[in-house]
């Protein structure tokens, strides 16, 4: 791979590359770093879920991209005001959550463009404008760089699958596993048909029109059999899941010890 991981991500997403990434999710900069450095593709800075404000996510940026992984957000909504100052501050790409069919998907990627592609706003001197080294007839190669990740997590999304998956500048149809299940009236059940059946037809939208299909998956024993399906964009885990399962492990391992 050549280049910096913000411009190399999308290539490497349409070009079928088999990638992992992890949440970056409880705040710190430190954590980023660490997160990120075991080797991950991506990381996706979650302000949604995570306890991510505005005020933290340069330092986040800085601190997952040091370790060159490509740093993507995921905003609470998906707004162009959002989305826009996410991408300002020098996001890889967005993770666009509550999306319900084609249409908010197709209005959602163009806030990821500047003009004539999108509705971006052109502020040249941010760092997701390259600082102001491009000019008003350059600015607009920055387009081709931006990831656009839609999440499929409700029965609309599911409905307009195929459309999303054929909708330019969206790269990436992202499950999220506990709001598609919750969604679909059976909460939790990973292996229950009507749920299997939903990533089966996320995994084949995706092959229909080169796109990839993305998945959070934090029980490792999930690991092949999703990457079996044929998901590419495969996160495996966030930081407080890692602190959490870390710490469990060492104090099961210090009281088997003391029996």
């Amino acid at each position: 791979m050549t280049g910096r991981p913000r411009e190399t991500l999308r290539r490497r997403i349409l070009d079928g590359e088999l990638l992992f990434g992890a949440w970056s999710d409880v705040a710190s900069p430190l954590a980023a770093e660490i997160t990120a450095s075991a080797g991950c593709d991506w990381c996706v800075i979650d302000m949604e879920h995570g306890s991510v404000t505005d005020a933290d996510v340069h330092a986040l940026l800085l601190a997952i991209e040091v370790s060159g992984t490509a740093a993507l957000v995921r905003p609470p909504s998906g707004e162009r005001l959002r989305i826009g100052r996410a991408l300002d501050l020098g996001a890889a790409g967005i993770v666009v959550p509550q999306l319900h069919s084609a249409a908010a998907a197709a209005e959602a990627v163009t806030f990821l463009r500047y003009p004539p592609d999108g509705r971006r706003g052109v502020a040249l001197r941010t760092r997701g404008g390259k600082l102001g080294s491009l000019g008003h007839t350059e600015i607009q190669s920055v387009n081709d760089e931006i990831v656009g990740v839609v999440q499929i997590e409700s029965p609309g999304a599911l409905r307009d699958v195929d459309a999303i998956a054929a909708t330019n500048g969206v790269d990436v149809l992202f499950v999220g596993p506990a709001d598609l299940s919750h969604s679909l009236g059976i909460p939790g059940q990973f292996s229950n048909p009507t749920y299997t059946d939903a990533l089966d037809a996320v995994v084949a939208a995706c092959r229909r029109h080169g796109k990839s299909p993305g998945i959070l998956l934090y029980d490792p024993a999930a690991f092949g059999p999703h990457l079996e399906r044929g998901f590419r964009f495969v996160g495996v885990g966030s930081e407080s899941h890692f602190v959490a399962i870390g710490a469990r492990a060492a104090l099961d391992a210090a009281r088997a010890a003391a029996r």
